[in-house]
């Protein structure tokens, strides 16, 4: 338990005795630098497991945000121990906010007037230097924010200058990190454009704090259409269940009235990105997977992600297990939507490529300012025998016989959960760099046996 530090976190030696069947597995560190090749197992036959998968870093993320401009303490049940919780909970804490783990799967936050002088490392995540800034104008004092070197090349100025012309006074060289935020202990707010093309987190986070500038804040987004968001859908939705007023006043604007929220209790879905590798292991082997606490009705796009599963001739059924996914032996060949499940392509892919006819993802975009995922997972399957075609409106993938070979993962957690489940039918699947995949699971190698070797 920690009482002062934050979310605790064992050393990177320590066993990992809060999870089941975690004692004497070497567990890692969230933020702990690792790169290493790793060859993906393959499966001898139908995968059948119940997988605990780790609450949802984007619900994540927006609770620890709503909770710390609320009246009241707030409870997040089943918060995951991914890098960007990790990183927004201790900024949230370096500013004042009280952070600490109640028991093994739940996080008790007491807001507190934040202020300075203090710096706060974002960082790899994007999450945080995107969510942090704003609220900070909230705060007294100056409040300096810098990450790592990667983060100093993200798109960020549209934000600033939005939160410049809402009243808070923001430094920046640059016009992104590093920056420090001169809060005066309120924002005056009121109503500002700004070209979130790059980013919609940009969005997300002046409406996450909205509710607590004087005025309140109206925000549109002046620039090339957005295609559908599914974050500022969350972002609506988890804002609206913390007793915020927001009207979606248009295509592209949104309006936050002023109000004070009051501290709840947040139970945090498990993660899509998570789940989706072991989901995906279920259709690809003509095997069965359980995921406990899935929602009947969930605050991120997991319908979509059901019927994606679904185009490829799986089965998902909800129980008082949670849901389960059964796989029909070889997957089909679909033509599915996947404008709501962006960050989700890449293992998507890779069940097309591995299905027994042709696929087309509709609605899989390059997004300007994020990961290519596009062309990553072209690239990555290409590197082991695929036919990935990029037309106008998506992705075309032609089954053929794969091959061992590395994929390159990127640095990116999505295509490293790609390459694994590649790996399942195809040996000799390497991915480049497995640490990528501590972004959202920090332990993804020894959840990924566990899973292969699970009793059927």
């Amino acid at each position: 338990m920690s009482t002062s530090g934050g979310p605790a976190m064992p050393a990177a030696d320590e066993p990992d005795r809060r999870r089941p069947g975690g004692r004497g597995t070497r567990r890692y560190r969230p933020d702990e630098p690792r790169t290493a090749r790793w060859a993906a197992p393959s499966a001898d036959g139908p995968v059948r497991a119940t997988v605990q998968v780790p609450g949802s870093r984007s619900m994540t993320a927006r609770a620890l945000l709503l909770a710390a401009i609320s009246m009241g303490p707030s409870t997040l049940h089943f918060p995951p121990e991914a890098r960007d919780s990790i990183v927004l909970a201790r900024g949230l804490r370096s500013m004042g906010c009280h952070v600490s783990s109640v028991d093994d799967e739940q996080w008790l936050l007491r807001p507190r007037p934040l202020a300075g002088p203090v710096r706060v490392d974002t960082g790899s995540s994007g999450t945080a230097m995107r969510f942090l800034p704003p609220i900070a104008g909230l705060g007294t004092g100056p409040i300096f924010f810098d990450g790592d070197p990667v983060l100093h090349r993200a798109a960020l100025g549209p934000q600033l200058t939005a939160m410049r012309r809402l009243g808070i006074r923001v430094t920046s060289e640059t016009g992104g990190l590093p920056l420090t935020v001169h809060g005066v202990g309120h924002v005056p707010g009121g109503e500002v454009a700004l070209d979130s093309s790059a980013s919609s987190q940009m969005v997300s986070g002046l409406l996450l704090v909205g509710a607590d500038f004087d005025q309140g804040l109206q925000v549109r987004h002046e620039g090339p259409p957005l295609a559908r968001s599914p974050h500022i859908e969350l972002t609506v939705t988890m804002l609206r269940a913390a007793g915020a007023a927001v009207d979606e006043v248009a295509p592209n604007r949104w309006e936050v009235l002023p109000g004070r929220l009051t501290g709840r209790a947040w139970t945090i879905e498990p993660d899509l990105i998570a789940a989706a590798p072991f989901l995906g292991a279920a259709v690809v082997t003509g095997g069965e997977v359980t995921v406990p606490r899935w929602p009947t009705r969930a605050a991120q796009p997991a319908a979509a992600l059901r019927d994606a599963l679904a185009g490829f001739g799986a089965r998902c059924t909800h129980t008082t297990e949670g849901l389960v996914v059964s796989g029909c032996g070889k997957p089909h060949g679909a033509d599915i939507d996947v404008t709501n499940l962006g960050e989700l392509v890449p293992v998507l892919a890779a069940v097309a490529a591995l299905a027994d006819a042709p696929s087309y993802l509709r609605g899989a975009h390059r997004l300007p300012g994020e990961p290519d995922l596009v062309d990553g997972v072209a690239t990555g399957l290409a590197a082991v025998g695929g036919d990935v075609t990029e037309t106008g409106d998506g992705l075309r993938i032609t089954p053929r016989p794969l091959h061992d070979g590395v994929f390159d993962t990127r640095g990116d957690h999505r295509l490293g959960y790609a390459a694994a489940v590649l790996g399942l039918a195809v040996p000799g699947v390497v991915l480049s760099d497995v640490g990528s995949t501590a972004k959202s699971l920090p332990d993804f190698p020894t959840r990924w046996y566990r899973m292969l070797t699970a009793a059927g």
